[in-house]
This record gives structure tokens, C-alpha cells and sequence, in this order.
């Protein structure tokens, strides 16, 4: 059995902060609206858009071999290879102005070590507040999770849920035109979402991987469109990893909403509440 790793020197990044600015325009909604279409809902503002603001700018060479940001800056120096979004929460105040200043300001709120089935794994909590025209407007919880390569490519097993169901509101194949747009419009330059040698050979999926902000994305706007309502809160998970060339199925019953591929295997899960 694999030793935890011992997370003590990280947790010297528990309370470290981070402030960005940005401005939001009607070119970047055009963009983003471009992409996505016509999986959004009618928001003027299109909810998930606040992933597309005020993101650091690293330079290219300040990033790691698999086009993340080097580890120690913002984000502890994790030793372990592998960083991905294993979940959060969103929670909506009010609509981003538009033609507007936007601040995010980003705390790092904890750092925990667990033993998972294939080794060490490592989550970092960060917390961030997005700021317009002087209000609150998002506020958000990021769970990153930090583990081995050896532990990626594996999808669960089938849940149980029937895949032509009642539930299924619309499926789309992601294309790599639709993941490069994405990866453009948040900054995301991880290998995996683009160079599919690299996600091959080093990461170990048979091919390039779907963005979870952007599964997060269209799960939150087929919530708004069912609903005809912005959700107040809206809580997410990524389950297993979706790879290019899989149909993603897009469910909602109740208040829950998920992914899911044809043969009902999750991907992404969330739930939704008005408080």
C-alpha cells in the first residue's frame, strides 16, 4: 500500500489569495455564445461565461510540460503529476454586468491527502468571489484534485440508469474544433484537450479529453432552460472522464442533471437548489 504523502509544508498555501481583473464584453458573450450554441439558455449573460473571466495569464514559459501553470505560485507545489477539476459549486447573487469591470478574488480554503483505490491523491479547495459594478455576483467552489498518472483512463462502471429515458433532454458529440474553441475562450492550455500524442503516451486515455467546465456548462444551462430560471445554487462533480468521439448525453429529473454516455455510464453529475 502506497504511503500518504505527507502535506504538511502545503498547507503553508491555505489562505493565500489571488485577485484578477477583467472587463466583460459583448465580444467575448458573441464568442462564447458562438461556441456553444444552441446548448445555452436565452441568459443575457450566458451562465458558465464566468469561467472565460479573469483568468491568470501565465506566460509559456512559466508553464509545466503538460501546459498547466507551474505548481508553488497560487497553488501549492503538489508533487503529484496529474491536476484536473474533480468538482464545486456555484452559487449565482446577480447577473455580470455587461461592458463592465470584473474582479475575482480567489482564496486557497483547504488542502487534504486521501488514499484512493490506484494511490495518493490530493485535493486543494479554492474559493472565489466575482465582483461587478460593485456587487457580488458569483460565488464559487473549485475542488481540485491531484494524483498519479497511473490512476487515469478509467472509467466507472455503468450506473444503473437506462440511457434512452424520459430524462434525456438532447446528446452531442463533442468535435476537436469544439474543444479547442473552449480551451480559447478559458486560457486552458493543458495538453490533453488538444495534443492527443501527449494525452496518449503520458496521461494514458485513448484520446483528447472533454473540458469538465465545459460539461459543467451545458448541465447548468439545460437546468436554466428547463427551469426557466437561473439557479441559485448549483453543485457539480466530475464522475469519469469523457474522451473525443463518445456521445455525451445530456439528463435532468428533479433537481438533479447529469452526463452521461450511450451506454449510462456518468460523467459529470450535479444538483440544483433555490437557496
Amino acid at each position: 500500500m502506497t504511503d500518504t504523502l505527507d502535506i504538511e509544508p502545503l498547507k503553508a498555501w491555505i489562505g493565500k489569495t489571488e485577485t484578477m481583473q477583467d472587463y466583460l464584453t459583448e465580444s467575448l458573450i458573441d464568442r462564447f455564445r458562438a461556441t456553444l450554441d444552441p446548448y445555452l439558455s436565452s441568459s443575457e449573460v450566458p451562465l458558465g461565461l464566468h469561467w472565460c473571466l479573469a483568468l491568470p495569464t501565465v506566460p509559456t514559459t512559466d508553464l509545466s510540460e503538460d501546459g498547466h501553470t507551474k505548481m508553488g505560485g497560487f497553488l501549492p507545489p503538489v508533487s503529484l503529476p496529474s491536476r484536473m477539476w474533480a468538482g464545486g459549486e456555484v452559487v449565482h447573487h446577480h447577473a455580470l454586468s455587461i461592458n463592465a469591470p470584473v474582479t475575482r478574488i480567489s482564496k486557497v480554503s483547504d488542502i487534504v491527502a486521501k488514499q484512493g483505490k490506484s494511490g495518493n491523491l490530493v485535493f486543494v479547495t479554492v474559493e472565489s468571489e466575482f465582483f461587478s459594478d460593485d456587487k457580488l455576483c458569483i460565488s464559487e467552489r473549485q475542488d481540485l484534485v491531484f494524483r498519479g498518472l497511473s490512476t487515469l483512463g478509467k472509467p466507472n462502471a455503468p450506473n444503473g440508469v437506462e440511457p434512452a429515458s424520459k430524462s434525456l433532454k438532447y446528446n452531442l458529440t463533442p468535435s476537436p474544433v469544439l474543444l479547442f474553441r473552449y480551451s480559447a475562450l478559458t486560457f486552458n492550455s493543458h495538453r490533453i484537450h488538444y495534443d492527443e500524442d501527449y494525452t496518449r503516451t503520458f496521461e494514458g486515455y485513448p484520446s483528447l479529453v472533454v473540458h469538465g467546465p465545459l460539461q459543467a456548462t451545458l448541465l447548468l444551462n439545460q437546468e436554466a432552460k428547463s427551469a426557466k430560471k437561473t439557479p441559485k445554487r448549483f453543485t457539480f462533480r466530475g464522475v469519469a472522464p469523457v474522451t473525443l468521439g463518445a456521445k455525451i448525453e445530456i439528463h435532468r429529473e428533479g433537481d438533479a442533471v447529469w452526463c452521461q454516455n450511450a451506454e449510462g455510464i456518468k460523467s459529470f453529475v450535479a444538483t440544483v437548489s433555490d437557496t
